[in-house]
């Protein structure tokens, strides 16, 4: 199992993961290059009813450390039933987030601490990805295009103090994987950004 098939997309909300990842996919598909998306929480059936129960709007009374550990079960699932058997079929595995969001919002934005959601997550630490692609947008610029779409979801109700907690929490995660995580200028041209992360994961894949 190669885990340098396995790349991920971590960023704030409205950082455009889901638009590039797309246009990746087209680049990956003309180059006949075997691969499958997924996201978290999400991914497979039962990971999608617990997303289901975490962005719930009704939930808002949910607390930190719940919501840090339906992220881990979903992401234990996810591993086991998607991502695992697709990397030991050789195919790359697309992401959209992955263990990094949850030490920047439950770890960071939360308070609960690094060290309590690398313990929840402990399963994953086994399966990191090769390759992380942080899109990084300033809290300033992602409320502005927040604020022109539907708040559909849980974490859409939060005030900007905790999308500003979440941002400084990326950037200290950051530190614990340079090696790992490539930081994207998300404030760019989405074109632009899209540009520099086909040629950041075009150069990693050769």
């Amino acid at each position: 199992m190669n885990m340098k098939n396995f790349i991920t997309f971590e960023g704030g909300e409205c950082s455009g993961k889901t638009t590039i990842i797309n246009e990746i996919i087209k680049e990956f598909e003309k180059d006949n290059i075997p691969y499958i998306t997924t996201r978290e929480p999400g991914g497979i059936a039962i990971s999608e009813k617990i997303r289901d129960i975490i962005l719930d709007i009704n939930n808002t009374d949910m607390t930190g450390e719940c919501e840090a550990l339906l992220y881990a079960a979903s992401r234990m699932q996810h591993l086991s039933q998607k991502v695992i058997p697709a990397l030991k079929d050789g195919k790359i595995v697309l992401c959209d987030r992955f263990l990094d969001s949850s030490l920047a919002y439950q770890g960071y934005a939360r308070g609960l601490g690094m060290d309590m959601v690398l313990k929840a997550n402990s399963f994953a630490l086994d399966y990191l990805p090769g390759l992380t692609l942080f899109i990084d947008v300033t809290p300033d610029v992602a409320l502005k295009r927040l604020s022109g779409r539907d708040k559909t979801d849980r974490l859409d109700l939060e005030k900007k103090d905790f999308h500003e907690r979440v941002y400084k929490g990326y950037q200290e995660v950051l530190k614990m994987y340079p090696d790992r995580i490539v930081r994207i200028d998300g404030n760019q041209e989405l074109d632009k950004v899209i540009k520099d992360c086909l040629n950041t994961i075009r150069n990693y894949l050769k």
